[in-house]
């Protein structure tokens, strides 16, 4: 199980570079809109979340039982994996629960030396895979995937469920969302945690096949968010161009941090998001880390052995706490 000083920093003060997670706060309006319900909270919210699910099956262009929505995407990528994990064929680096939720797994290494670039045209599945896992945008290096050879995937090999996680969409690349009613072999996950900001409240929702949304949605909580989570995933989703806006901003504060890194000596690798992949080497990940921490800055290492021990997933924070970051690194590289 990871470690709860990993998923969340605990009761870490300092700036926070571990998670993905956005330095942004919430939208005016979500935060309004979660403080409006909050005198109603003694009542349920409507069964499914249905106002939820029928936003969400508008803007995406699909029938409305294909809807799954919980508590946050992790709750959801577990549930499919306890379905459909027996044999997972990842590309890798990728996030880092898939490896430990899966009952085994197979890999296609994406290439540092393409900054991890990869044609899914040349994917090769292995025989007996159940469920095939692209990230788009991929996490950790923040890179996108052309989605145009996903349909002869799909058609290439029937039997494999192809789970495409978007929790990064809000920031850029191609959704394949409105693609599920058309093909009964994909799955498309989907969190407000990330460009939405809404971390704290914990929204995800997946877009599934009329079988597997059924099944999810028979054998979950009634009613699986807070009033005040479904309140505030509605404001933000309907404020959306709000949401491009900053994720411009975002993008805009990784790539100045990224360049200050490189001005450091420090290997960085593009992105489309607001992280990056970073490469210390010669200098030691876990111990950079470790001396990090004690300036009060949270980061860890990739600890991807195939990459080697420099490797660090950078987030970006708000630019005075990056500048804090940039000037401990000056002293300790």
């Amino acid at each position: 199980m990871t470690s709860i000083i990993e998923k969340g920093g605990a009761t870490f003060r300092g700036i926070k570079l571990l998670l993905c997670e956005n330095p942004l706060p919430p939208i005016d309006e979500a935060i309004e809109a979660a403080a409006a319900v909050l005198p109603g909270s003694n009542y349920y919210t409507e069964p499914y979340s249905a106002p939820l699910r029928a936003l969400i099956a508008r803007q995406l262009s699909v029938p409305e039982r294909l809807v799954h929505i919980n508590a946050g995407s992790e709750l959801i990528l577990r549930q499919l994996f306890q379905r459909l994990g027996r044999r997972v064929h990842l590309l890798t680096p990728t996030y880092v629960l898939f490896p430990e939720i899966a009952e085994s797994y197979t890999e296609t290494r994406l290439p540092p030396e393409k900054d991890f670039a990869f044609d899914l045209a040349q994917w090769q599945i292995p025989e007996g895979t159940t469920l095939a896992v692209i990230v788009n945008p991929n996490n950790p290096n923040g890179g996108t995937f052309d989605m145009a050879p996903l349909p002869a995937l799909l058609e290439r090999h029937p039997h494999t469920r192809f789970l495409v996680d978007e929790a990064f969409i809000g920031m850029a690349g191609r959704s394949v969302a409105s693609w599920v009613p058309r093909y009964s072999n994909l799955l498309v996950t989907r969190t407000l945690s990330k460009a939405h900001s809404l971390a704290g409240f914990r929204v995800g929702y997946a877009v599934l096949p009329q079988e597997l949304a059924d099944d999810l949605n028979r054998n979950n909580d009634a009613y699986p968010l807070a009033r005040a989570s479904q309140a505030a995933a509605l404001a933000t989703l309907e404020h959306e161009d709000r949401i491009v806006g900053r994720a411009a901003t975002l993008k805009a504060w990784a790539d100045a941090l990224r360049k200050e890194l490189e001005g450091l000596g420090v290997k960085t690798y593009p992105t489309q998001t607001y992280f990056f992949l970073a490469d210390f080497a010669p200098h030691d990940a876990g111990d950079l880390a470790e001396k990090l921490k004690a300036r009060d800055i949270l980061i860890k290492p990739l600890n991807d052995a195939a990459l080697g021990s420099g490797f660090m997933r950078v987030t970006t924070a708000l630019p005075e706490d990056n500048a804090r970051f940039v000037a401990a690194l000056k002293e300790l590289l």
